[in-house]
């Protein structure tokens, strides 16, 4: 009954269990019956409490959960008999470690699989049940592991996905047991590619109060290092949610230009784990924005590029920042993408009619009954920040009609009140009629929009007429 929270169902992975989750970023709450028994009455684990989060497996009689309680803020692994699943029978399995944040985990009849990260770096670990544990190991400066599981509850195989920004998608069956990978697939790349044309580098840089902020940057290794070359600075910061390493033949055809591309693990991320998140939200949102300027300002010293060759990129949440970022530093960029961008936040979040504002509060704050919310969202909000004849670097918005997440009109008013304050500029808007948050599910749409906004990326740089290194 509370607009504030979502509704999930599950199952254990012995299939024993049928699970209904219901909870926010904040707080989660997890209800289960037998899987043979389904119209039997729910019966709790533990009652939601704020910033309690927990998420529940079964092996053998225990529940095995995984949760941020007791100042655990990285998370650890408890278990509990199902007779007795209250909080306070709970028992540490694998005890919490501050700068190790466990994403998931997963149990089968004879193994445990956890994935962890640590730094911004992912990591695998295996264990038995006395745990006896080991890591599958991997030597890239940057890279992700893509948690698939099987399902299977009694098997020794685990199936990952491995990619980095260099080398395509992997899919590896690893045999727990034997500790050993077997390659099933290789995603391929039709237009060729050739992992050794480029360099994958993990940087840091310093932020205003001394926390250390990851970049993962790509890079052709013919591209000079001088301050010549321009560069994309991709972002999000925002939910906990963790931008992967990975592998994108989008960000090659920018690459393939002599265009560098990093990614800005800000806070409000959770690249170093739950503390980084709780570092970028409510009060401490800021924080997001003036990383990401000083990953910008870092890249500048190091001569990857220059002041006014940075188009910033972001999308939805990673829109705000890239609005944010421009209000407090508009010299530092050449343009900025925002798609369907989040930018009209004081008006957005104080709107109780809209379907997600109320689960939203504990993001942002709430601007209506409370005055530290008001003024947290006030101070960064990019609709309500334009000092009135800065000069602003170009600026392209996308929306869509039908987005129900970031409405149409945020990125309307964004641009016409840049119009309207503002110097500088173009300030453009591209608005799909039909689509929604996502942009346009038919394929080749997609596809054309996102090389619209690399194609404006392109010009903006003098890289447009640019043909892209041979992989032939």
């Amino acid at each position: 009954a509370d607009d504030g929270m979502f509704l999930s169902i599950g199952e254990t992975q012995d299939a024993k269990y049928i699970l209904v989750t219901s909870g926010n970023s904040n707080m989660s709450e997890t209800q289960f019956v037998l899987a043979a028994s389904p119209t039997e009455p729910l019966a709790m684990i533990a009652p939601r409490r704020a910033d309690v989060q927990y998420d529940v497996d079964h092996h053998q009689g225990r529940f095995f959960i995984l949760t941020n309680a007791n100042d655990a803020v990285d998370f650890k692994l408890v278990t509990t008999p199902v007779e007795t699943p209250a909080a306070s029978h709970w028992q540490d399995w694998q005890s919490h470690e501050a700068g190790t944040y466990i994403a998931a985990f997963a149990t089968y009849k004879e193994f445990i699989v956890r994935l962890e990260r640590r730094d911004a770096r992912p990591r695998l670990v295996i264990s038995d049940y006395k745990g006896r544990a080991h890591e599958v190991a991997i030597d890239e400066q940057a890279f992700a592991f893509g948690f698939v599981g099987s399902a299977e509850y009694d098997t020794e195989i685990f199936r990952y996905t491995y990619a980095s920004p260099t080398r395509p998608t992997q899919i590896i069956d690893y045999n727990m047991r034997t500790k050993t990978g077997e390659l099933r697939k290789t995603k391929s790349v039709p237009s060729g590619h050739k992992p050794d044309l480029y360099v994958t580098e993990r940087l840091t840089a310093i932020a205003e109060d001394g926390a250390q902020i990851p970049v993962m940057v790509l890079r052709l290794k013919q591209t000079p290092l001088d301050g010549s070359a321009p560069l994309m600075l991709y972002g999000y910061g925002s939910y906990g949610i963790y931008i992967e390493d990975d592998f994108s033949t989008n960000i090659l055809s920018l690459v393939d230009r002599g265009m560098i591309y990093a990614c800005a693990h800000v806070r409000g991320g959770s690249a170093k784990g739950r503390q980084w998140y709780l570092d970028g939200k409510l009060g401490s949102k800021m924080n997001s924005f003036t990383d990401f300027i000083s990953c910008g300002e870092m890249l500048v010293a190091q001569k990857y590029t220059a002041a006014g060759k940075i188009i910033s990129y972001g999308g939805s949440a990673g829109g705000l920042l890239v609005g944010a970022a421009v209000n407090l530093a508009p010299e530092l960029f050449g343009g900025v993408l925002g798609a369907v961008p989040f930018v009209d936040v004081l008006n957005t979040i104080s709107d109780e009619s809209l379907p997600l504002t109320p689960p939203e509060w504990v993001e942002w704050g709430d601007p209506i009954r409370t005055k530290d919310g008001y003024d947290w969202i006030k101070s960064y909000s990019p609709y309500d920040n334009i000092p009135a004849g800065k000069h602003y670097p170009p600026i392209m918005a996308t929306g869509g009609l039908a987005d129900y997440r970031v409405t149409y009109w945020e990125p309307a008013k964004w641009i016409a009140r840049l119009r309207d304050t503002a110097t500088g500029g173009p300030f453009l808007l591209r608005m799909n009629m039909t689509a929604g948050h996502g942009g346009s599910a038919a394929r080749f749409e997609a596809m054309e929009e996102r090389a619209h906004l690399y194609a404006y990326a392109l010009k903006l740089v003098g890289l447009d007429k640019t043909d892209p290194v041979s992989h032939q």
